[in-house]
């Protein structure tokens, strides 16, 4: 039995700073902030986005097919999980996207309070392991 990858598999997102791990054409998951979409003249339809995440930048490659299929996704997103195909060129890592999601609900629920813990959320204690009574204060020495 081979061991276990040392990446997410999708539908999990790998951090941006662990993408130098999965080997060549693994197919992966990340997610992120949207920094920039680039449509280059001399592309051929090809679309270039930046992700960010808390660990750093992703960089992903849409095709023009895949671009057609989650085009609203790809104009309007804010935060995106892509699912793709790593590809590496020298020391620069991209993702070749297959499925895109917009995720940028998600958002709104960033500056959510968590919600509070109830009672019985709480484990059950053991009889006898409650705290023990409070120590009578000692002393001071000398007196």
């Amino acid at each position: 039995m081979p061991p276990p990858p040392d990446w997410p598999r999708p539908p999990r997102a790998i951090p941006a700073a662990l993408l130098d791990r999965p080997p060549t054409g693994a197919r992966v998951t990340v997610a992120g902030l949207v920094l920039v979409r680039q449509r280059p003249g001399t592309a051929k339809g090809v679309i270039f986005i930046t992700l960010e995440d808390e660990t750093g930048t992703c960089n992903v490659v849409v095709w023009a097919k895949t671009y057609e299929r989650f085009r609203r996704a790809v104009i309007a997103g804010r935060l995106l999980r892509v699912t793709g195909r790593i590809q590496r060129e020298q020391e620069v890592v991209h993702i070749v996207a297959e499925q895109i999601e917009d995720i940028s609900a998600l958002l709104d629920t960033l500056l959510a309070p968590p919600p509070a813990p109830s009672a019985s959320a709480q484990p059950p204690v053991a009889k006898g392991a409650q705290d023990p009574a409070p120590r009578p204060a000692l002393p001071a020495p000398g007196l």
